[in-house]
């Protein structure tokens, strides 16, 4: 029962794992189309502060003194951050493999490029080499996962072999 139990897991994650490569990919691109438009929108801006004689921090700096003001300087600052978040994101991401993309989940930050990411993916059966090798990573690590408990609770007598 236990043996079923450990392969019942390992499936699960093999199968969940093997679907983070073309996950990934689809992050990348959505992420790509992020930083696309966030600059278009910053050209924009830098463009405008150029003309009326301005650097960005200086029509920053120029945007405040009414509540609308204020509020559109926080959002071109928000802008500015969430460009540069996601142009470093990105750039690390596109250097990484899908399978070396399994270590940087932390450069999936973008909470909106990721929920959109997560509203449109739908899951298949992975048909490419890091697909494959994702669900090879994925039925080891439950196999592994499933056994640590039993190794954790058992007797030392019993891990030792002594009987």
């Amino acid at each position: 029962m236990i043996g079923f139990l450990r392969l019942a897991v390992a499936v699960c994650l093999a199968t969940a794992l093997s679907q983070f490569p073309a996950f990934s990919d689809q992050y990348v691109q959505r992420l790509g189309g992020q930083v696309d438009a966030l600059s278009r929108v910053a050209a924009q801006f830098d463009a405008s502060a150029q003309a009326a004689g301005l650097t960005r921090d200086q029509a920053l700096a120029d945007l405040s003194g009414s509540a609308f003001r204020d509020a559109h300087q926080s959002n071109m600052r928000e802008v500015f951050a969430r460009l540069d978040r996601a142009r470093a994101d990105l750039q690390m991401l596109r250097i990484a493999g899908p399978l070396e993309r399994m270590l940087l989940p932390h450069r999936l930050r973008d909470t909106e490029t990721l929920a959109a990411t997560w509203g449109d993916f739908r899951p298949a059966v992975p048909v490419t080499v890091a697909g494959l090798w994702a669900a090879g990573i994925g039925l080891v690590l439950g196999w592994l996962l499933t056994a640590l408990p039993g190794l954790l609770f058992r007797r030392p007598q019993d891990r030792l072999g002594w009987r």
